[in-house]
């Protein structure tokens, strides 16, 4: 198999927290990653690896499991690498119909060995796995743990409770429960940091899929845990050099596209911990036994600069494409694949370029993206200097250039390239991240508002060792409101808290690069409140974290397991759980959109290519927080138009729940043909004839019960019932195979 040497593609961010971050996550978590999901495809006509070497090994992995299904129900994806990784990866598909039901899966391989590093499975039913589930967490933990036998040193893996969770966000009532389990693999009883495995089972306790971080190759070295230094001493020389500072800290929920924006204290030390047997600093570059100078704040550009361009077309964006990505080479060419217009993760309208370098044995592409409106780069990764080095004909340049020179270069290219927001950022503040092996220098230019800088904001470059631009990364989100800074809490009470709940956890972490990059180094990482990730919320005092706390459990007599559900979920926002009334009546806004959200997911607008025009009632517009979901609900005949305005905050009763659970199971038809019933409800006078089908239909499925004899069609419909039936309705969604588009 081909060695491929990585690509030069920055993937580090400022660095703006001491004790924030584990190691492994520490330099893409303040700000945004998506560079690392960037796929090189590798397309190799004398590939050595067939469809039928990876079909062997997945049945090989699971024996008997997979027998039923035969070579032509795989499909074989090209190979791909990521970013500054030179490792080959293979993936393969299935998909099968089974008595009506879809099966799918896919598998990842990696490496010479084709070792299995992914795996995803949805099995054709899995009805006992929806909330309530068959099988308990413990259960599935059992599950899990059965199934990490089949990693080699399995036995060396222990489960980290830190980051196990039960309840996702936003999972719909009609997907399966999933419990997933991480295991880290410790040595002499200490974790090794990037050496993972997550699990996950379905409620019925099958395990639906699993991901596997393997760490470093060859054969690592570890450092004596014997001769460690005390944790007091290191708690102490961490006090002595603990600095706070405020800052802006942006959340985004890429479901909906909501922007939450804080004023956080975080740690301003440009370190990820302490070695444990030197009592060094560890830095962005590998130990040292001083922090890292911290530079002032100063502004790329002071004013704004008009962009060159202020409505790109598609043939000028392949223009610019053509020119940026022409390669020098009479064997290798250039092919732009497609040219299209979409919204990123940011809601930005942009124009995609996906492009492949055709060589001999095949080609490699990615794909270069573009701002619609300015044409100014917004993501791109060069690899010509990859592929002219793996056909023979460059050789890797000697390091040639200084960081401040480096430095120089990239601030020429953002100049030249994405001008246009240059005055929101500034210069980066910590030291700059060189990857010597490959002469690659990093650099992280955060925005800055107000004088104080944002995690989350960011413009990233990387720059060769002879001036090449190796890549560009603009991740600017669009806030219109900026929390004021007139009430924070003061930063000598901000400090004192961080000192107070200052701990710190013992870890091996390798470095990854270098000439120790096969050793792992004993560390103590610093951790804040307990909790990974915490920072502190400057207007509260209160600790929050990237890892969201579960909402607080509430009680019922008879709907506790159903309420608390819907909660964790997402489904329900209580506000304040103290409050929290589940007997109160809801709207019918509220009731819309618990059964929507049970049922379909509701994306911001960008998910959809281009915003939805459509608007059924003139009081629900498009910037309505409710819009999606009374779109949703009209679109798929859940609603009926019946007049220009829709009363969203009129209370729904018994009657008319009945006739929406019975138009989202596609049964309005049947329902409409009202001789065919008759209720026997003592109350069965009081459902208005036109709605006689509903109830009957909504009954007989079980969705909505009778108390002595009695259906109360008039009477409102509580958060309580709503729970209990919208479960009910949901398991009947998924009997009937209904699919909502979303």
């Amino acid at each position: 198999m081909k060695n491929l040497r990585k690509l030069g593609i920055l993937t580090l961010t400022t660095g703006l927290s001491i004790g924030i971050l584990a190691p492994e996550v520490s330099a893409t978590s303040l700000g945004n990653d998506q560079n690392n999901n960037v796929q090189i495809q590798i397309s190799q006509v004398d590939s050595v690896v067939t469809k039928s070497q990876l079909i062997k090994k997945f049945k090989e992995f699971f024996p008997k499991q997979f027998d039923f299904l035969n070579e032509s129900e795989f499909h074989m994806g090209s190979g791909h690498r990521f970013p500054d990784d030179d490792t080959i990866r293979y993936d393969l598909s299935f998909h099968k119909t089974v008595n009506g039901k879809q099966i799918y899966g896919s598998v990842g391989f990696v490496g010479e060995k084709l070792d299995i590093e992914s795996f995803y499975y949805q099995p054709a039913n899995v009805v006992d796995a929806l909330f309530p589930a068959k099988v308990t967490k413990e259960k599935a933990k059992e599950a899990a743990l059965a199934f990490l036998k089949k990693f080699p040193e399995s036995s060396e893996y222990q489960l980290d409770s830190d980051l196990n969770d039960y309840y996702p966000n936003h999972q719909l009532l009609t997907e399966p429960i999933r419990y997933s389990f991480s295991f880290v693999r410790a040595k002499n009883k200490m974790p090794i940091s990037d050496q993972r495995i997550q699990i996950t089972v379905l409620g019925n306790g099958e395990v639906s899929d699993f991901y596997r971080y393997p760490g470093g190759s060859g054969s690592p070295s570890y450092d004596d845990l014997t001769r460690v230094l005390p944790k007091n001493e290191i708690l102490t020389k961490i006090k002595e050099n603990l600095s706070i500072d405020l800052q802006y800290n942006i959340d985004v929920d890429y479901r909906t596209g909501n922007r939450d924006v804080k004023l956080v204290y975080q740690p301003t030390s440009y370190v990820n911990g302490v070695h444990a047997l030197s009592g060094d600093w560890q830095t962005m570059n590998g130990f040292a036994s001083k922090l890292p100078e911290r530079k002032e704040i100063e502004k790329v550009l002071v004013q704004p600069t008009e962009p060159k361009q202020t409505n790109f077309s598609l043939g000028e964006a392949k223009a610019f494409a053509e020119k940026l990505l022409a390669i020098d080479s009479k064997d290798i060419k250039l092919r732009i694949e497609s040219v299209d217009e979409q919204k990123n993760h940011n809601g930005q309208d942009v124009i995609n370029i996906h492009y492949m370098y055709e060589y001999r044995n095949g080609g490699t592409g990615t794909t270069l993206e573009l701002d619609k409106r300015t044409g100014e780069i917004i993501q791109y990764n060069d690899i010509k200097g990859d592929i002219l080095i793996d056909n023979g004909e460059s050789k890797k340049t000697a390091h040639t250039i200084t960081s401040e020179e480096a430095l120089n270069q990239a601030v020429k290219y953002l100049k030249q390239y994405s001008p246009s927001n240059l005055h929101n950022y500034a210069m980066p503040t910590g030291e700059t991240y060189i990857n010597e092996e490959r002469g690659i220098y990093h650099f992280t230019f955060p925005r800055v508002v107000n004088n104080i800088l944002v995690s989350g904001d960011q413009i990233s470059v990387s720059v060769s060792a002879d001036g090449t631009l190796l890549g560009l990364n603009v991740n600017h989100v669009d806030i219109k409101n900026w929390p004021s800074i007139e009430k924070v809490i003061s930063k000598e009470k901000a400090t004192e808290k961080f000192l107070e709940n200052l701990g710190l956890n013992l870890q091996y972490v390798n470095e990854g690069s270098g000439k120790n990059k096969n050793h792992y180094h004993l560390v103590y990482i610093p951790v804040f409140n307990k909790t990974p990730f915490s920072s502190l919320d400057a207007n509260t005092g209160e600790w929050t974290s990237v890892i969201k706390s579960k909402p607080p459990m509430i009680s019922h007599p008879w709907a506790e397991k159903e309420l608390n559900h819907l909660i964790q979920t997402g489904i329900i926002n209580v506000g304040d759980a103290k409050t929290f009334n589940a007997n109160a009546k809801v709207t019918k806004g509220a009731a819309l959109e618990v059964i929507m959200k049970s049922i379909s997911h509701i994306y911001a607008d960008f998910y959809y290519g281009q915003r939805n025009k459509t608007q059924s009632f003139e009081n629900i517009k498009q910037d309505h927080p409710l819009f999606q979901v009374v779109e949703r609900a009209v679109s798929q005949g859940i609603l009926e138009k019946t007049g220009t305005t829709f009363n969203l905050d009129q209370r729904l009763t018994r009657e008319e729940l009945a006739v929406w659970y019975i138009r989202t199971l596609g049964l309005e038809q049947a329902a409409k043909s009202q001789g065919i019933y008759q209720l026997k409800f003592a109350d069965a006078k009081d459902v208005k004839p036109e709605n006689i089908g509903y109830v009957a239909l909504a009954h007989s499925l079980g969705l909505l019960t009778t108390n002595n004899n009695k259906f109360n069609p008039k009477q409102e419909v509580s958060y309580a019932e709503l729970s209990v039936s919208t479960i009910r309705l949901a398991h009947e969604v998924y009997k009937k195979g209904i699919q909502i588009q979303y």
